[in-house]
């Protein structure tokens, strides 16, 4: 008989409630979804508008200062129980491999979660580019030079890097979730999306709000922000970030964990 993982005790434990909301509550679902894009337009709102002043006092500063205040998205999401499509992606693998549920159930939910993850990054993004820091913008400023940095990417780079965002995103969530205190929780999950935050990897949940606040903030004034530089950065990145995700650490950790060995997480 295999050791019992109370790590992935736990993983079962979230994946049956999701799977009980998706099939008995579908619009709470739904709604769950769009939350996850509710918190992170409000992070990454708060994360421009603070690295814009900080580029204002230091060149370098303003990097610095978004992916600090980003960080604070995932703690939203986590705490709030919004369904966020990134960590989905490990969720939705793990049940498969561990035979909590079928492929087409998981691809339903995962489907579903990354579609209102977009629908809530599209209205809250707007919304939020409706607001006194992001009105009346001009295109030199960091978040509009940033998300044209990102549009600009090649193919190979959006997926190695969205590869290496998902890693960052699941380890923050496997960790916090070993974690009994809420402030190590936090300081936990703040520490590593400052990872992939800084380093400026691609995510593809969060490139959904990203990219409409930098739409409607410019007035669509972007020259790089084209349908075509937009789907190529989403599709790429959505790739990049399930390899990262659902299989490096979704279906790694599954399978280091199946073992006869005492050795488990």
């Amino acid at each position: 008989m295999n050791p019992v993982s109370p790590l992935f005790e736990k993983i079962d434990a979230s994946i049956e409630k999701k799977i009980d909301l998706f099939e008995n509550s579908f619009a709470r679902y739904a709604v769950r979804a769009m939350l996850a894009c509710l918190f992170l337009t409000l992070g990454t709102a708060v994360a421009f508008a603070i690295a814009m002043k900080g580029e204002d006092i230091a060149h370098g500063l303003g990097k610095i200062l978004y992916a600090f205040m980003f960080s604070w998205s995932l703690v939203m999401i986590l705490y709030m129980n919004a369904e966020l499509g990134t960590s989905n992606m490990l969720y939705m693998t793990v049940g498969v491999f561990r035979r909590r549920l079928k492929v087409s159930l998981a691809a339903k939910i995962l489907f579903s979660c990354i579609l209102f993850n977009l629908f809530g990054g599209l209205l809250f993004g707007f919304l939020v580019s409706r607001t006194s820091p992001f009105l009346d913008l001009t295109l030199d400023n960091f978040m509009l030079e940033s998300i044209a940095t990102k549009l600009t990417k090649s193919t190979g780079t959006i997926l190695i890097e969205a590869m290496f965002a998902n890693i960052v995103v699941n380890t923050a969530v496997l960790i916090s979730m070993r974690m009994k205190e809420d402030a190590g929780k936090v300081l936990t999950i703040v520490f590593i999306i400052f990872i992939f935050a800084f380093l400026g990897y691609e995510h593809v949940i969060a490139n959904f709000p990203a990219f409409t606040l930098a739409y409607f903030a410019s007035s669509g004034q972007m020259d790089v922000m084209t349908m075509e530089s937009v789907l190529h950065n989403l599709f790429f990145a959505l790739i990049g970030n399930y390899v990262g995700g659902g299989l490096v650490i979704g279906l790694g950790y599954a399978w280091l964990n199946q073992s006869q060995s005492s050795y488990v997480d």
